[in-house]
């Protein structure tokens, strides 16, 4: 039996619309500076983006981590493509390490962003959202190969508001974690990364993606409930309706009458995504975008 969640779909058959996201939501929130330039040729800027849009979105991938995931992340693009989805949106934490030098992008990493390529010569938006994982999003050779980067995207499908977030900094007492992307996330980490020699870069990257394939097999995350709780509430004093985060890998939902937060479960564990449908529904997805049940939930 399938057991599908599905999000409200709209009311009264009213149509809704948001700007693009590349000038609207990356001016508020963080985005890529250099993405404003980049779109500016062609049909991104300018276009108002309806309820017909659909989404999917993957969480916490770290593709490199696993088995021919490479490959698997590459399917799933190209399926999307062909399944008429219209923007693929990463939750944070796509790759191992996902760093905006191009010195840094190992085998894997390059095969998936040729798949990003050739979905968006077939019009499909790709946006990255950072993840602890993430660094310099806004560097010109990353921003060159997809369409929105930043800290937080939001949109609208039918009647319900979407507020993206990794959740990586929700834990306000994780002092010893902010502390460390502050620092390696800094002016100075930047200089570093861009003075590396790329045989340099691409060893260190290496030897890190190695260690965590043998450290980090399984996620023993403790969830910070009274933080989740507390940035929920108020995303909804925002108008927000649906709050998705990442980063923690299993599944957690706070509820208040219709409106939802939601830790999307890890696609590097469960191979399923979340698809949004242009009416604000939605359900967990898996590998062939069939409807499936939310990986975690009645256990």
């Amino acid at each position: 039996m399938v057991d599908c969640r599905s999000g409200l779909s709209s009311v009264g058959g009213r149509k809704s619309e948001i700007r693009n996201p590349n000038s609207e939501i990356s001016a508020r929130v963080g985005g890529s500076s250099i993405q404003h330039l980049v779109s500016s040729i062609g049909w991104r800027v300018g276009v108002r983006y309806h309820d017909s849009v659909k989404r999917l979105i993957i969480a916490d991938s770290h593709v490199g981590q696993g088995v021919d995931d490479a490959g698997a992340m590459r399917s799933l693009v190209r399926r999307a493509a062909d399944r008429g989805v219209d923007e693929v949106i990463y939750l944070g934490d796509a790759f191992q390490y996902l760093i905006g030098m191009k010195k840094f992008w190992t085998a894997g990493l390059r095969d998936v962003m040729q798949s990003w390529r050739d979905v968006r010569r077939r019009g499909v938006r790709v946006v990255v959202i950072e993840g602890n994982r993430d660094f310099f999003l806004d560097e010109p050779e990353l921003a060159l190969e997809v369409d929105w980067s930043g800290r937080i995207y939001e949109f609208v499908s039918g009647e319900r508001k979407f507020r993206l977030d990794h959740g990586d900094l929700v834990n306000r007492r994780d002092f010893q974690y902010r502390f460390w992307s502050t620092v390696s996330k800094s002016a100075i980490a930047r200089i570093w990364a861009r003075l590396l020699p790329q045989s340099l870069a691409v060893a260190i990257v290496r030897r890190m993606e190695a260690h965590l394939a043998t450290t980090n097999r399984k996620f023993r995350y403790t969830k910070p409930i009274e933080d989740l709780r507390r940035s929920a509430v108020s995303a909804w004093a925002d108008g927000i309706d649906v709050l998705f985060w990442g980063h923690f890998h299993t599944l957690w939902e706070y509820q208040d009458g219709d409106r939802l937060a939601m830790i999307v479960p890890a696609w590097l564990e469960t191979r399923t995504s979340v698809l949004v449908h242009p009416d604000g529904a939605w359900h967990s997805v898996d590998p062939k975008l069939e409807s499936c049940g939310i990986p975690g939930k009645g256990d």
